[in-house]
């Protein structure tokens, strides 16, 4: 997948999820890197958990929804490891 379809991704991916985990959401180049890294995250547990072969490979719905859960994950993650509180 080339690097505009990860950041366009990425981008519906992170906004996405900073919508569902409620909160400010970290900005637009935050929520960028958060779907970018919530894709790899999600990829890797796609593929590993599920046996999904190449689970992120392009600008789908597919590409998306794994993205999303990676980047909720991540976002959890985040939250746990600063603390911070989700009003």
């Amino acid at each position: 997948m080339g690097i505009l379809a990860w950041i366009i991704v990425g981008l519906i991916a992170g906004w996405l999820a900073g919508l569902v985990m409620r909160g400010g959401g970290f900005g637009f180049l935050g929520d960028i890197i958060v779907g970018i890294v919530g894709g790899l995250l999600g990829g890797f547990i796609a593929s590993s958990a599920f046996g999904i072969a190449n689970p992120v490979n392009g600008i789908n719905a597919t590409s998306i929804l794994v993205a999303f859960i990676g980047a909720v994950i991540l976002v959890a993650i985040l939250r746990a490891v600063s603390g911070r509180r989700a009003i």
